[in-house]
């Protein structure tokens, strides 16, 4: 089944752990169920912002490699475009343009290695005091439970209009993923999410919702439309853009740790150690000024990804590796890519019920088996604030600047945290 290299632990519950090597045509076809499972978001965010999407799968798979690298090839991540800096990317695309944009992420890149730095210098062992299980446990909830209404529109709605038809299409998508996940056996198990996939696009073909007009008209062969950064146009520096997209950065890094924590329980590690927040934070950072470079969105991990790793419990670094370079080759071929691209949302929305559930299902069980006291007073305060703050979309917006929900809830959980009291004084 695979080759596995020796390493000090081992993680039993893994079906493929972290350093597991598949055979060659397993190791196919797992990479593949990734890349269809981030494909959806990854070229969502360059057509709402303005950009060509093959920019933003040759950037993805590219930052993919590098984050591996970056990470000593500990931690099985996939990062895809970034939807937090969507409403400013269209703001600066509509005003300046990509040289704006690609300067913006280029600056949010630097600033997640000008912080890991600082962490390489001074430590991380902060870390585990500020985002204890009742903290984190509700953050990951909320990282999973977050994106409900994104699975729900996408099941549901046809533009802007409820369509029965799409809602079938994702019913029967999320039904017969299940039915693949629990009853499949050797490596058919494996790949529950591309079997559901395919079944979901086959029903959408039959239910005449697959326009395959952009497919025919591609080409085989087809160039990403780089827009290189300092090459390709006459040098101008865009302080807006860097003002604008830097801060932003902040933002994402506590949605980046979020999806930390959840990789380190499922996978049954310590990554903010080994290899390190410093890696970790590198390696995203990194990648987003790469995408920068040639014109792609800033990128960050994906809860996608990581909702396959939980249901398959394929966790092998080798197979996300494998899934970035698909990437890379596909965003040079046009069939391929509009092929893809064809996928119609119902199907992704019914697959993503069950991805973004098995998310939040993973923060429920950190508070589960961290036996988190709901006795007191303190710990039901935290839980129900991030709770409320982060699934019902809170957000904070100073001018051009938005704190997204998730990352408010991660904040005011980590300040409820360190003030509240280990007892309220009725409980002493």
């Amino acid at each position: 089944m695979s080759k596995k290299k020796k390493e000090e632990f081992r993680n039993e519950e893994a079906i493929l752990d972290i350093q597991d090597k598949p055979a060659f045509g397993h190791w196919l076809v797992l990479s593949i169920q990734h890349l269809f499972t981030m494909f959806g978001a990854t070229v969502l965010v360059p057509l709402l912002v303005g950009i060509n999407p093959s920019i933003a799968l040759f950037s993805s798979g590219v930052g993919t490699l590098v984050y591996i690298f970056c990470t000593k090839a500990k931690i099985p991540a996939y990062l895809g475009s970034s939807f937090a800096f969507v409403g400013t990317m269209q703001v600066l695309m509509k005003t300046y343009g990509y040289p704006a944009v690609g300067q913006g992420a280029i600056s949010a890149g630097l600033v997640y290695v000008i912080v890991s730095l600082f962490i390489s210098r001074f430590g991380s062992n902060w870390v585990d005091s500020l985002l204890p299980p009742v903290v984190v446990g509700p953050i990951i909830i909320v990282i999973g439970l977050s994106l409900a209404t994104t699975a729900a529109n996408d099941a549901m709605m046809n533009n802007s209009h409820y369509d029965l038809k799409y809602f079938a299409v994702a019913i029967f998508t999320l039904v017969i993923t299940i039915i693949f996940n629990m009853f499949l056996k050797g490596f058919a198990s494996m790949i529950p999410v591309l079997l559901g996939i395919v079944c979901g696009y086959i029903g959408a073909i039959v239910a005449g919702i697959v326009d395959f007009q952009s497919v025919a008209a591609a080409k085989w062969f087809s160039l990403p439309a780089f827009k290189v950064m300092f090459v390709n146009y006459d040098f101008k520096l865009y302080p807006g853009a860097i003002i604008a997209m830097a801060p932003i950065a902040f933002v994402t890094m506590t949605e980046h740790m979020g999806h930390v924590m959840v990789l380190n329980k499922l996978t049954k590690r310590n990554f903010f150690k080994n290899p390190g927040l410093h890696r970790t934070l590198f390696g995203d950072g990194l990648s987003s000024v790469i995408a920068g470079f040639v014109g792609g969105p800033p990128t960050t991990s994906y809860g996608e990804n990581i909702g396959v790793l939980a249901m398959t419990k394929v966790h092998s670094v080798w197979v996300l590796g494998g899934a970035a370079i698909f990437a890379v080759l596909f965003s040079f071929v046009g069939k391929v890519s509009a092929l893809i691209q064809s996928i119609p949302t119902p199907v992704i929305g019914g697959i993503s019920f069950l991805l973004f559930g098995m998310i939040a299902s993973n923060g429920l069980r950190i508070l589960v088996d961290n036996k988190v006291n709901y006795e007191l007073k303190r710990n039901l305060i935290i839980t129900a604030v991030i709770l409320v703050i982060g699934i019902g979309g809170t957000y904070l917006q100073i001018g051009k600047f938005q704190l997204t929900s998730i990352a408010l809830a991660t904040i005011f959980g980590i300040i409820a945290n360190l003030v509240l009291p280990e007892k309220a004084n009725s409980e002493k």
